[in-house]
């Protein structure tokens, strides 16, 4: 992902860990670094709002992934179910614009597993349980910084 971007989307309880990723990559996670391009989707109420009204909910992550996205940016796609319809969206999206994907999923996986390419990455807690799964993809969320700072700073 050199000079790339990573953009995060999520709902409710994943709508938090989309932001918490992303200002962990923008400011810093456990060591000194320079920051780097990371974007919750989440955050911008007045675009959210604007999307959902003239189109529909399902398109709110999609069109920011379309307008933002470039060929080898991330997208981190969070769903504790893998069933979230505005998430799934921003995969395909993604897909369109060339993007990686990391998905953290829970459950089965839902429909978003059988979205994911052969070079898309699946980190699935396999709990029916809502917190648990949450409380694993913070954790996960954490790994995935401190491997970004290792592969960065050695």
């Amino acid at each position: 992902m050199e000079g790339g971007k990573t953009l995060s989307c999520g709902n409710g309880g994943s709508a938090a860990d989309a932001q918490h990723f992303s200002s962990e990559m923008l400011n810093r996670f456990d060591r000194e670094r320079s920051g780097l391009p990371a974007f919750a989707l989440t955050t911008d109420s007045s675009t959210i709002t604007s999307i959902a009204n003239d189109y529909d909910y399902e398109e709110i992550f999609a069109k920011q992934v379309r307008a933002l996205g470039q060929p080898g940016d991330v997208l981190l796609a969070i769903s504790t179910s893998g069933a979230s319809p505005n998430v799934n969206a921003a995969i395909e999206a993604a897909h369109e614009r060339e993007m990686y994907v990391i998905a953290l999923s829970g459950k089965n996986g839902g429909r978003m597993a059988a979205l994911l390419s052969d070079d898309d990455k699946e980190i699935r807690v396999p709990s029916e349980t809502t917190a648990r799964i949450q409380e694993v993809h913070l954790l996960v969320i954490h790994c995935l910084c401190d491997l970004i700072d290792q592969q960065l700073l050695g």
